[in-house]
């Protein structure tokens, strides 16, 4: 289990799934497992060599994703996600997305630093990575 304050996952954030799985395929050797969850979207898992090492999604329009850039997400591991955000809050850093559990996963929270960069917080599930 990754340890609070590490960095535990990497998601990049796709308006074409296909065309970054075939530049990743070719420049680094990744590998790909999707996963339906429903509602017509997929998540793929990304491997290195065998070994999960991120996930990638495909964005939808709408207005969660409208006038989103493709980007990869870190996402930290945290030790109390509820109990991190009001530190976050109280140093000027914003709240993007509240906590919520993701089973399997963890509890996640999308947040912003004082100066606007974007990260997950997330406690980890104890099978997770």
């Amino acid at each position: 289990m990754t340890a609070h304050g590490g960095f535990h996952w990497n998601e990049l954030m796709t308006w074409d799934a296909k065309k970054a799985k075939d530049f990743y395929k070719k420049t680094l050797g990744w590998s790909f497992e999707d996963m339906p969850m429903g509602e017509g979207t997929t998540y793929t898992l990304i491997k290195s060599n065998g070994e999960m090492v991120g996930g990638m999604m495909q964005m939808q329009k709408g207005p969660m994703f409208d006038g989103m850039p493709e980007h990869w997400l870190a996402y930290i591991a945290v030790d109390d996600v509820d109990k991190r955000l009001k530190r976050l809050t109280a140093a000027g850093g914003k709240i993007l997305r509240e906590p919520a559990d993701v089973p399997g996963v963890g509890r996640i929270a999308i947040v912003a630093d004082a100066a606007g960069a974007a990260q997950g917080w997330m406690v980890p599930a104890p099978q997770s990575m």
